[in-house]
């Protein structure tokens, strides 16, 4: 059974905006989502974009030193929110990129 919430065509675009990587120019690069935070509309039907709650790539190191913390601190206390997160981290082997889907909510 389906719980009946759909999900923005926007929503979806900037998901696979930030899925599907492709070669770009530098200020291509800049304004790609680092993180982005998903909400739900206010009838509670539909999962959209949460306004002015988002990280651009051309953000970090000029406006945001730390972009994990920053997302960590754009999201509310004690209310549900689903985000994206582009990951950069580098093992001993190499420099991975993942994209980490989130849903929670804290109490």
């Amino acid at each position: 059974m389906a719980s009946g919430v759909q999900v923005a065509d926007e929503v979806c675009r900037i998901f696979y905006d930030m899925k599907v990587r492709k070669c770009s120019t530098p200020e291509e690069i800049k304004k790609r989502k680092k993180a982005v935070i998903f909400c739900l509309s206010a009838d509670k039907k539909c999962i959209i974009v949460e306004e002015g709650k988002e990280i651009l790539v051309g953000d970090v190191g000029v406006t945001i030193t730390d972009p994990f913390n920053h997302f960590v601190g754009m999201l509310p206390e004690k209310d549900c929110r689903y985000a994206l997160y582009d990951a950069s981290f580098e093992t001993k082997e190499s420099r991975k990129e993942e994209l980490m889907f989130f849903c929670g909510h804290q109490n």
